[in-house]
């Protein structure tokens, strides 16, 4: 592959064009033949039998010369843009032959390119910090919320349902007085004040008591996934069956025997204080990436293009599909249950794709600004962890993850980190 030009044509596109010497591209027509020969028959020869020269005499000397091209132009692309410096972004691409023949192919490639990046004030950073304490309710807390997962529910005879009881109702659910799919069900159990339900629903459940039957109104979210009832006013008819209240063990030597490694209720809250503060430490952490992690994104000044918001939506709706795999939901099926359109679901996810999309540039601007750039031996190093990480042969790693792509990791984190390192936090008053 030759590289004879690159040229800007619009902002993100450019213009290839790219020469492969006519050994190459014989090759590659000899293989689209042996390939596709197998399907052929001409006169006096068996089906598959038939030599390239007469198939070429027959049909013309090009004829697998477009598979040929096909099967090529992809790495010589991608092959030229990194030779010419360009991040290429997978997009539709411009594609024009000038030549083929046996002396060789010349294409004319337009491509799409990561945008030129431009990013100032990214040292001193301000953001509000986590507090770190833990007090005494927050452990108190924590063991409350141990002694729900290990009580029992009882039945409540004597007193209106409130927040935290679990309720065993029928409801009923009517828009402009019809029944409406999805909106019946008999003896569910809804815990009240878990938002499970719209706003409004539970909260007019709180306040009556077994065996009532009454009528409450709501209005569906402007945002419902189900678009015949997004923002209507809809009335629910309930039958309370029951109210259910948690009954809490004890919190004494014993039960601490039951719940963890420790023997005293003193030993056990003194660890729950340790985890907590490890927690909130974590918490802490995370909270100033993420203002950080803002800030650097309206601090970018860049023309992005449309196909790099795209490709991280399908990156993001592709893991979230796994996930799905994973508890044995297939994506159509999940899109069907919830009544979201494709489209409706892209636009779920492209505020975050923007986001991340816009983070990633900033950090690689400021890494390429910084010289924070990642070595041959630091991509190794991570091809190995993860490897390890994954427990597969380092290259079935490599096949999967592109140097370019590990290197672009490395030197965004090392971007974060040093960006975190002179970041400064707010004053109270700020």
């Amino acid at each position: 592959m030759t590289l004879k030009s690159s040229n800007k044509v619009e902002t993100n596109r450019y213009e290839l064009v790219i020469e492969i010497d006519g050994e190459t591209f014989m090759k590659a027509v000899e293989a689209v033949y042996k390939r596709q020969s197998k399907n052929i028959t001409l006169p006096g020869f068996r089906k598959g039998k038939a030599p390239r020269r007469l198939i070429e005499k027959e049909y013309g000397e090009g004829v697998f010369y477009e598979d040929a091209i096909k099967d090529l132009y992809p790495a010589a692309i991608v092959e030229a843009s990194e030779e010419a410096n360009l991040a290429i972004v997978r997009d539709q691409i411009d594609l024009d032959v000038e030549k083929a023949d046996k002396e060789g192919l010349v294409i004319k490639a337009v491509i799409t390119v990561e945008p030129e990046v431009e990013i100032k004030d990214y040292k001193g950073i301000a953001y509000k910090p986590v507090s770190l304490e833990v007090t005494d309710e927050d452990v108190e807390e924590e063991i409350k919320k141990v002694q729900k997962r290990n009580g029992r529910l009882v039945t409540v005879e004597d007193r209106a349902a409130q927040n935290d009881d679990v309720t065993v109702i029928d409801f009923k659910g009517l828009l402009d007085g019809v029944a409406f799919e999805g909106g019946t069900a008999e003896n569910y159990s809804l815990t009240l004040g878990s938002g499970a339900f719209i706003p409004g629903f539970e909260e007019q459940v709180v306040g009556h008591k077994a065996g009532e039957e009454f009528t409450i109104d709501v209005t569906f979210p402007e945002d419902y996934q189900a678009e015949e009832l997004a923002g209507k006013p809809v009335q629910f008819e309930i039958k309370l069956h029951e109210i259910k209240t948690h009954e809490l063990p004890e919190v004494d030597d014993e039960f601490v025997k039951d719940v963890s490694e420790f023997d005293t209720v003193d030993e056990y809250k003194a660890d729950l204080k340790t985890k907590l503060e490890e927690s909130r430490k974590t918490e802490a952490e995370n909270s100033k990436e993420s203002q950080i992690a803002e800030k650097l994104t309206e601090l970018l000044e860049a023309e992005i293009p449309e196909a790099m918001y795209e490709n991280q939506i399908d990156s993001i709706i592709d893991e979230f599909s796994m996930n799905l795999r994973s508890q044995g939901i297939d994506l159509n099926t999940y899109i069907q249950y919830t009544g979201l359109s494709e489209e409706r679901l892209r636009d779920t996810y492209r505020d975050r794709a923007e986001g991340q999309v816009k983070l990633r540039l900033a950090l690689r601007k400021i890494a390429e600004l910084e010289g924070l750039k990642a070595s041959d031996e630091d991509v190794e190093s991570k091809y190995n962890e993860l490897a390890e990480t994954y427990k597969v042969d380092v290259k079935r790693v490599k096949a999967a993850f592109g140097k370019r792509d590990i290197a672009g990791d490395i030197e965004a984190q090392r971007a974060m980190d040093f960006v975190k390192e002179n970041a400064v936090e707010k004053a109270d008053e700020e």
